[in-house]
């Protein structure tokens, strides 16, 4: 933050810009430097008990909001957000979808296994613990595994362990830690389903690489899920640990759900690009300079 308010000026100056595009919701403040901003989500003031970045969300990024020229969201739920909290005019803000590469994320040969799959950290708005009571419920009535890939963390990790070895279901649950980009896509393609019940997202990308991948979804029906899954994901209330068992349950239970979710997925995901997301975004900075 220092380097953007006393450094990047200088550079904008020098340069003799006429704007400055950050990806990131940070520009310089009160100064000559016209902005376009990027906010992909305000998560930390809805979820404030353990955020550190609460202050910064707080103080500092209102004002760049403020001060921008215009703003770009990544989707409406979080430009509804951006409207509500900081009192920016909706004229001001442009949503653009993001994108999915579809030379990685893509359907494969490989037989699909006995696992649902999360994808992601561990922080508690990401609702894990609920996901988790949910697969309880139903691994009794079959051998499958739940397996969530992303980085564990010390502070939230340890208690979703905990849980599961109490639900006993300590073995069938897996914590994959980091995985790489080169690996990612396989265990998404082959998963029974994936499974993203988060409180709330920016976007949502873990379901649109989902369907791309031809893997049925089953994702939360709040904030800018619906907007990313459409009509192709089972959309359940992320707060009802009986419904999302249900639609795991289903999903065990009927193949012919899970090829219309594959069919609709990979149908809905071409509504999704990188090529998209960089032609609009350059329409806008175009419409400014």
């Amino acid at each position: 933050m220092f380097w953007t308010q006393f450094c990047l000026p200088h550079i904008y100056r020098e340069l003799k810009s006429s704007l400055l595009f950050s990806l990131i919701p940070e520009a310089p403040l009160f100064t000559s430097c016209r902005s376009v901003v990027m906010i992909h989500d305000l998560i930390p003031l809805r979820f404030t008990r353990r955020s550190p970045l609460l202050p910064y969300f707080h103080y500092y990024i209102p004002q760049v909001t403020n001060c921008a020229e215009h703003l770009i969201c990544n989707s409406e739920a979080t430009a509804r957000d951006v409207v509500e909290w900081f009192g920016i005019s909706a004229r001001k803000v442009t949503v653009i979808w993001l994108g999915v590469d579809l030379e990685r994320f893509h359907p494969m040969a490989s037989q699909t296994e006995n696992y649902f799959l999360y994808v992601g950290r561990h922080d508690p708005h990401k609702n894990l613990a609920r996901a988790i009571r949910a697969f309880a419920q139903i691994s009794s009535q079959n051998n499958h595994e739940f397996w969530l890939a992303g980085p564990t963390d010390r502070r939230y990790t340890p208690q979703l362990k905990m849980l599961a070895n109490e639900l006993g279901v300590g073995k069938q649950v897996r914590f994959l830690d980091y995985v790489s980009d080169a690996e990612l896509p396989r265990i998404i393609a082959c998963a029974l389903a994936v499974v993203f019940p988060s409180l709330w997202e920016g976007f949502g990308l873990p379901v649109l690489e989902a369907m791309a991948c031809g893997t049925p979804t089953i994702a939360s029906n709040l904030s800018s899920i619906p907007e990313v899954a459409g009509d192709a994901a089972l959309l359940v209330d992320p707060y009802d640990v009986f419904g999302l068992a249900g639609a795991m349950q289903d999903i065990v239970n009927d193949p012919n759900l899970r090829l219309q979710l594959r069919e609709a997925g990979l149908s809905r995901v071409k509504q999704f690009s990188w090529m998209r997301t960089g032609q609009r975004t350059a329409e806008v900075l175009r419409s400014l300079l």
